[in-house]
């Protein structure tokens, strides 16, 4: 089905070639390494000023944001000196459109989005008419273009598009005429080829393709190009909801090559201007490739608690017992005892396992074509069960139209589905949260831990595994018994005949303002109680303290583990409250430990003799006696004027998942200075640590075994490494134990990588001071 190639492989008129064939018939390597698609468009998107230091330094085309991000994105751009967007930036609201959670807060957001539209010239789409990406596929591609958006699912390469998901301090930069910087990524190619059976939908290959690459990291921080006879079996739709679920691979960006599909599919929506063919010209060489048998793509199923656990659905029905159980295994070693509580081998009866739960929504599994086959497999209906409920979310107004036109509508709310409005909320746990010990099956973009919205502290588990709304559909037509699509007697429909798509676009033009390049500055923001200003940041001191708040050992730790998503994103446009819920499902006792670090930080900045704070730090380098940079420390009068103080937290591999810049900045609101990590999961995540000022460390795997939370890292001259570009640092450790009581050890650190912009960053203390320093606030 899928086959991996870390060799370097060429194509060149539609033909596969290995290093040496190529290298045999004349190719040059390094010149076809140019002529990849994402290559050609990377080289198009230089700024033309940019230095000549071996990185890339991209302008995009288009910014996108939704309403848990644009607040503090905006926030942030004021304070650093923002007068107009200067490229077009659309502001959706789809995350927090139910404003259902914590009073009027949401819906003030939505009327300061609106404001900013109008005062900076921006592009504002109101609550429940399009998820974020739906409404930029369908107003804001053009074929060759590249758009950046505070979303990790930021993917719209089957239009053409490389898309990127990034923290909302990358997208600052743009609105403040500055560039994304990133090393040149490797590209791997992707060679569909076959044609998918009846049943199988673009998640069955997206999880294929997850399962296949996402563990070995094999595509990580890289860029897919698909390519291969392969795409032209599939539709516009079905490409997309491939190419959304990249993100789940760990890759950088993707593109795909476009063609007629793609021609008719802008032009149906009145922007066959914006489209341009992409191809290759000439023989292309990418550094490995993944090869895709579509035709041997079975309905697939990720099981809890990531999109890499990845089975076929029949697997699953016929293993229950064994599967099932390693998820119940898991949910003990991530909650304890409270784990006990999902037990899923309980929905295994009468021979097959039984869902509580279906739900197709958001960018992955909203289309028009997703749902129009859901609809038509719903309608081999066999048998009810009151128990399990059906929800589907097209993914905008347009496409909701066009449902109801094609009568899909009508024939899944007949047959027992509750139609909604368009909403990331299943995605990300503030909507449909199933009940405590329930199996929900979704087609939506994650299953992480409580992602789905329950809560482990009190209690409450809950389970999603993602599926095709195909075979979810099967499954609700089978009475909640889960059922591969493949499995079914059903007539699939033409979609270009029978389900014919058709965009309307007076929808947009009625609600959607359109600001850009209008920009009207006398317009006044408009402040709800809850949208509060970033707290002054410190510069990175010369010394540090910082003690070890949390160590966390999984193997991977998530965005949503680093802070919650779900009913706190209501609190996003409030750093200090939405601070209090940092790491609260992963280690509770964070967020006390690092508010007591910082209440030492804030003592010794109000005054640089705070015998409390100056008793601590002369306590912890006395331990450190053998290291001479330590003690130095506190040489010189009023010491303190020097060490900065506060909080770490370790993890192996963090960062994995959304592109919410809150998993740093709220570290950063209770005082943290650093993560130690094995590797971070995602550039993205580590960009954000960067742009809030916080030392992204790697370290060693046995760090792990040396670090527990209430140990101290003493990082002396740490102004004088990060400004001279040191790419190893030594540190105190200062561990308390009961046999030896305190004692240190020297620890190496490493900031490899760091280009000189982000030390710039790193000395102001974060990207807001950053800009306030260059226009010298």
């Amino acid at each position: 089905m899928i086959r991996c190639s870390a060799e370097k492989t060429v194509i060149r008129e539609g033909a596969l070639l290995s290093a040496a064939e190529a290298r045999a018939g004349g190719i040059d390597l390094a010149g076809a390494a140019r002529n990849t698609l994402a290559a050609r468009i990377l080289a198009a998107h230089q700024a033309p000023d940019a230095a000549h230091d071996g990185q890339l330094h991209v302008r995009f085309d288009a910014l996108a944001s939704h309403d848990i991000t644009y607040v503090g994105i905006i926030q942030t751009a004021r304070a650093s000196g923002l007068r107009e967007f200067p490229l077009p930036y659309v502001l959706t609201n789809c995350h927090n459109s139910l404003c259902a959670v914590g009073g009027t807060i949401n819906e003030d957001d939505h009327i300061f989005g609106l404001a900013a539209a109008r005062k900076y010239g921006g592009i504002f789409v109101p609550p429940h008419l399009a998820v974020i990406h739906q409404y930029m596929r369908e107003m804001m591609t053009s074929c060759g273009g590249m758009i950046l958006g505070s979303d990790s699912h930021t993917r719209y390469g089957a239009l053409g598009v490389m898309g990127v998901g990034e923290g909302g301090p990358e997208l600052v930069k743009q609105l403040l005429g500055k560039t994304w910087d990133v090393a040149v990524p490797e590209v791997v190619a992707v060679w569909l080829e076959g044609a998918p059976a009846p049943g199988v939908g673009p998640q069955d290959v997206a999880l294929a393709l997850i399962g296949a690459v996402f563990r070995n990291g094999f595509v990580k921080n890289k860029v897919l190009e698909f390519m291969g006879p392969g795409v032209d079996a599939l539709s516009v739709d079905f490409r997309c909801g491939v190419d959304v679920m990249t993100t789940e691979t760990a890759c950088l960006s993707s593109i795909w090559r476009t063609d007629g599909k793609v021609r008719e599919w802008l032009g149906l929506h009145g922007r066959a201007a914006d489209y341009r063919e992409l191809r290759l010209e000439g023989p292309a060489c990418y550094d490995a490739l993944v090869r895709i048998d579509l035709s041997a793509v079975e309905p697939m199923i990720a099981l809890p608690f990531h999109p890499s656990n990845v089975h076929t659905v029949a697997e699953v029905a016929a293993h229950a017992g064994e599967l099932l159980g390693e998820v119940e295994e898991e949910a003990v070693r991530l909650f304890g005892e409270a784990g006990k509580g999902l037990r899923l081998r309980s929905k295994i009866r009468d021979g097959g396992v039984i869902a509580d739960q279906g739900i197709i929504a958001g960018c992955a599994g909203g289309t028009f074509e997703n749902i129009s086959m859901a609809s038509a497999i719903l309608g081999t209906w066999k048998k009810a069960n009151p128990a399990f409920s059906f929800s589907v979310y097209p993914a905008s107004v347009p496409q909701a139209v066009a449902l109801v036109n094609n009568g899909a509508t009508e024939r899944l709310m007949t047959l027992g589905a509750i139609v909604k409005t368009a909403f990331c909320g299943p995605c990300f746990g503030a909507g449909d949260t199933p009940a405590h010990g329930a199996l929900s099956l979704r087609h939506s973009t994650r299953n992480f831990p409580n992602r789905e919205g329950s809560k482990p502290g009190e209690g409450q588990l809950a389970a999603v595994a993602l599926m095709d709304a195909r075979s979810i559909a099967a499954t609700a037509a089978n009475g909640g018994r889960l059922t591969p699509a493949t499995e079914l007697d059903w007539d699939s429909p033409d979609l270009r005949v029978d389900l014919k798509y058709h965009f309307n676009p007076e929808i947009y033009k009625r609600r959607v303002y359109n600001g850009f390049g209008h920009a009207e500055p006398e317009t006044e923001l408009v402040f709800g109680p809850n949208i509060a200003d970033w707290p002054e940041i410190s510069p990175l001191p010369e010394h540090l303290v910082l003690e070890v708040a949390s160590v966390i050992t999984d193997p991977v730790t998530t965005t949503d583990e680093l802070i919650p998503s779900g009913e706190t994103s209501s609190l996003r446009s409030n750093p200090q409250r939405l601070s209090e819920f940092t790491l609260s499902r992963k280690d509770p006792a964070y967020v006390g430990r690092a508010k007591a670090a910082r209440a030492l930080e804030r003592a010794r900045l109000a005054d640089p003799d705070d015998a409390e704070a100056l008793a601590r730090v002369r306590a912890l380098v006395d331990v450190c006696a053998g290291q001479p940079a330590v003690g130095a420390m506190l040489s010189g009068p009023q010491p303190l004027r020097r060490v900065g103080m506060g909080s770490l937290i370790f993890a192996l591999r963090p960062g994995d998942g959304s592109a919410r810049e809150q998993a740093a900045s709220c570290q950063k609101v209770l005082g943290g200075w650093a993560n130690l990590a094995v590797e971070y999961a995602t550039k993205r995540y580590r960009s954000n640590l960067v742009n809030w000022g916080i030392l992204p460390f790697i370290v060693e795997e046995d760090m792990a075994q040396a670090l527990k939370p209430g140990d101290f890292l003493l990082l002396p001259h740490i102004r004088a490494a990060v400004a001279g570009g040191e790419p190893t640092v030594f540190a105190a450790l200062v561990h308390t134990t009961a046999e030896k009581g305190p004692w240190a050890e020297q620890v190496a650190l490493s900031l490899r990588d760091l280009s000189d912009g982000e030390r710039q960053i790193l000395l102001d203390g974060c990207l807001i001071n950053h800009y306030a320093r260059t226009r010298g606030v």
